[in-house]
């Protein structure tokens, strides 16, 4: 049996984000033929996407937030809350099956049947708020994932690593009072990106100061750079914590090709920036990675770096 768990689903390119949006279906055609083209998707364990339950969600979401977001797409809104977060009348739907897909899969990490999941899932979530849309996000799948890991699993130690571009707004709001989880964002520098959050001495608060980590890079930052921070703060912060199980937001629109973002790395950066992941995980969480697709907009970019991040987390 593989170790490695891929969900990728036709479903997900059901969300439909209208003419010249970025975040478009597109983006998982390509990601699909090239882990095809690269005999990954046959040599790992095919994950399966199934809707979330409601209740589920809500870990994270209001009911409220839930409740209008459907009224949305039924009603056939063309956005919600924002002019980025595009909506057609089946997101609701495929954001329920994608949010669904990345919870089974860390579940399956959990009980041992996989070491490693990667999940190509659109919506993207990681600007998603308690009660509203962001920026492309419907669900944050990945806080989802995490609050199932705490709650079924009993783990009290969890890490979210997020190398997004932008900063994980969502998912650090979700967890900034909670001393359990890790998060860890590595992004554009605020004054100069979207959200406009993610400041250094954001760190958390009451019971979770400290275990919020926000490492802004200036424009036009390079590999160097990114290496320089894993290696004086990432690797070091994570040894402190000794997480359970390491779950990544896996961003590519920190590229250098990348249209929406204003950093300069190179497609090495993210293949090494994994395989650092992986000895972490191997070192502290008995290998338990749980990767969570965000942005990246660059159709050749997705094509080489999801392939390779892929292929090491097989590793």
């Amino acid at each position: 049996m593989s170790t490695m768990g891929i969900l990728i689903d036709p479903r997900f390119r059901r969300h439909m984000t209208g003419e010249g949006h970025p975040e478009a279906p597109a983006r998982l055609t390509v990601i699909q033929e090239a882990l095809e083209a690269a005999g990954l998707l046959q040599a790992c364990a095919r994950l399966e996407a199934v809707p979330i339950a409601e209740t589920t969600v809500q870990f994270v979401h209001t009911h409220q937030y839930l409740t209008r977001l459907d009224a949305a797409c039924r009603q056939g809104y063309p956005y919600i809350d924002v002019p980025d977060s595009a909506i057609c009348p089946e997101s609701y739907d495929i954001a329920r099956l994608a949010a669904g897909g990345v919870v089974e899969a860390a579940r399956r990490v959990a009980r041992g049947e996989l070491k490693r999941a990667f999940c190509a899932v659109r919506p993207p979530g990681h600007h998603a708020e308690r009660d509203r849309s962001m920026g492309f996000c419907l669900f944050n799948n990945i806080a989802i994932a995490a609050c199932v890991l705490k709650d079924e699993f009993k783990f009290d130690r969890l890490l979210i690593l997020d190398f997004d571009v932008h900063h994980a707004n969502g998912t650090q709001h979700t967890f900034e009072a909670d001393p359990s989880v890790l998060v860890i964002s590595l992004h554009g520098h605020p004054n100069y990106l979207y959200p406009g959050t993610g400041f250094e001495e954001e760190v958390g608060m009451g019971p979770g100061r400290g275990y919020t980590m926000n490492i802004p890079f200036r424009p036009g930052a390079r590999d160097d750079d990114y290496r320089e921070a894993f290696e004086t703060r990432v690797i070091p912060a994570v040894g402190r914590f000794a997480p359970q199980v390491v779950l990544v937001s896996a961003g590519f629109d920190a590229h250098a090709d990348d249209p929406l973002g204003n950093l300069s790395l190179s497609d090495e950066i993210f293949t090494w920036m994994t395989r650092t992941i992986v000895e972490l995980a191997e070192r502290h969480a008995h290998g338990r990675v749980i990767s969570v697709l965000e942005g990246g907009y660059d159709h050749g970019v997705l094509t080489r770096c999801v392939t390779e991040h892929a292929r090491a987390l097989q590793c």
